[in-house]
């Protein structure tokens, strides 16, 4: 193993030709020879620089559509040969080996064919093999050898170069070998994630996680973690893929919670109007439609606008002027929206703590996807609680039904129901959460914790009554007891959903047609750990 490897020979294949022609000139105009194959050789000698095919290495032309060119003792022996292995240098002098001192490979672009919705065969053909094992080898012998899979790299490739005389420092390479190990591997996660959904398999022996560094982060949940946020290349709209137009760097937390409220407000389809979530901790503290989106805001504002201070808000329509300017009154983390209007982000340009996102559109909560949880020695994988209510799949069991007002706001209090820590507890009214109660260990805690909620937000704003008053509630799991349903009914709820399915149900049932409460059942549940 050497300390500096001066570079002779440079093998390139690429699929993307990103900053190809550049890397090629650089290199050439240091001397170094050029090998390369099929695509890339053609675009290399359109910039008329002289390179070497691959077959005159191998001494085989490319075949089988060109599956075959560099699965080859040629190839593979001057990426793996030792150069201080005496024994490896005379094999390479016996056989015309010649050592290859830089591999630029980038593979087949399988993840961008897939999210295409290629077909099987179309998603197969683009599994790249001669680059992956050219990639490993390279990198397994980076004590002699450089190997770039990223056009990110030739910059400071070149710069390596021009420090050190034409050459790469040992330490360089160890970068480089670890970077090219981790895109193989989540090239092949890519693959054996594809195939298990290709093939049926629902619970595959092996799982395989992999991402791309978007950012370091400062620190993690706590200043004394250390954190760094990744994408996993899915086509998902979310925080992950959108453009940051304002604001310092995003937090750990900031991203957690701004995922949480953007998941929330894309329940509400743009075409059905305006709606806000305001979200802190990862639970929502207010949520409501409105006919503007100013008007969205200011109710979700004020289900909880202690909690609404330094919070994170979502919007599933475009940033407008008027709903930046109301937002801009109180300290607000992170705003998130799909677009914003240019007087909008001038509103905003004057908080610089404030981080403005802008999103593609909105996350389809029917998606197909897996949710990930790690536990010591392991983790835990799910479906995404893609579950839906339809009102006609609503089963009334008490002696009154809901009216059409009340099932409109029980059917908008399950969706916020659904985002909520449990044990989750949500009063609405009008299509405005009025109270919420998260994360509690019993049911009729959070049922209180609610409707005290509500109690200070009547207080703090004038109010003669809460505005539980008249509202609906919603639970995310069952009432184990009629207390909780009873609490729900002290403060003023008048019709409730919940999945049903306790041994307590009658019990239940007969409380709220003593109380003269509405109350559906949805045969599902929610729970959110």
């Amino acid at each position: 193993m050497s300390d500096t490897v001066p570079l002779r020979r440079a093998l390139i294949s690429v699929s993307d030709k990103t900053g190809l022609t550049d890397l090629g000139r650089a290199l050439a105009a240091r001397g170094v020879e050029l090998v390369s194959t099929g695509g890339t050789a053609a675009a290399l000698r359109e910039e008329r620089l002289e390179v070497r095919d691959v077959a005159d290495l191998t001494g085989f032309p490319e075949m089988m559509d060109g599956r075959v060119k560099t699965l080859h003792p040629a190839v593979h022996g001057g990426l793996l040969a030792l150069r201080d292995n005496g024994a490896h240098v005379a094999a390479m002098q016996a056989h015309g080996i010649a050592p290859i001192d830089l591999l630029v490979v980038n593979l087949y672009p399988f993840e961008a064919t897939i999210a295409a919705g290629a077909d099987e065969a179309t998603a197969i053909e683009n599994i790249d093999i001669g680059g992956p094992a050219m990639l490993r080898a390279a990198a397994k012998n980076h004590g002699f050898v450089a190997v770039v899979t990223d056009p990110e790299d030739y910059a400071p490739l070149l710069a390596e170069m021009e420090a050190n005389g034409g050459a790469t420092t040992l330490a360089f390479r160890r970068g480089l070998a670890q970077a090219t190990y981790a895109r193989t591997a989540a090239y092949d996660a890519a693959v054996s994630t594809w195939m298990a959904g290709a093939f049926g398999q629902a619970v595959p022996r092996r799982r395989t996680l992999a991402g791309r560094l978007a950012q370091p982060l400062r620190y993690g949940e706590n200043p004394h973690q250390a954190a760094a946020f990744y994408r996993d290349g899915s086509d998902r709209p979310g925080v992950a893929s959108a453009v940051q137009q304002q604001g310092k760097e995003l937090s750990y937390n900031n991203i957690n919670d701004t995922d949480a409220a953007f998941e929330l407000v894309s329940e509400f389809l743009p075409a059905d109007g305006p709606a806000c979530v305001i979200v802190k901790h990862a639970n929502p503290c207010g949520v409501a439609r409105g006919a503007t989106l100013a008007e969205a805001y200011g109710r979700a504002f004020d289900c909880d606008r202690t909690s609404a201070f330094g919070g994170i808000i979502a919007l599933n329509q475009r940033l407008d002027v008027a709903t930046a300017e109301a937002i801009a009154g109180i300290f607000t983390e992170v705003v998130i929206a799909p677009g914003a209007d240019d007087a909008a982000i001038e509103v905003f340009a004057a908080k610089k703590n404030l981080r403005l996102l802008t999103t593609a559109g909105l996350a389809n909560p029917a998606a197909p996807g897996l949710a990930f949880r790690q536990v010591a020695g392991g983790f835990l994988v799910q479906d995404r609680d893609k579950g839906r209510l339809r009102r006609d799949a609503l089963r009334v069991v008490t002696k009154r039904a809901p009216s059409e007002a009340e099932l409109d706001d029980l059917l908008f209090a399950w969706t916020v129901a659904k985002h909520v820590k449990s044990n989750a507890i949500v009063y609405a009214r009008d299509a405005a959460t009025v109270g919420i109660g998260a994360g509690q260990m019993s049911r009729v805690d959070s049922t209180r914790i609610a409707a005290r909620k509500a109690q200070d937000m009547a207080e703090a704003l004038g109010l003669p009554a809460p505005l539980t008053q008249g509202s609906v509630v919603a639970s995310d799991a069952f009432f184990p007891f009629a207390d909780g349903l009873m609490t729900a009914a002290e403060a003023g709820a008048t019709a409730v959903i919940q999945p049903g399915g306790s041994v307590r149900d009658e019990e239940v049932i007969a409380a709220a047609d003593a109380a003269g409460i509405a109350m559906v059942f949805t045969g599902m549940r929610h729970f959110r750990h």
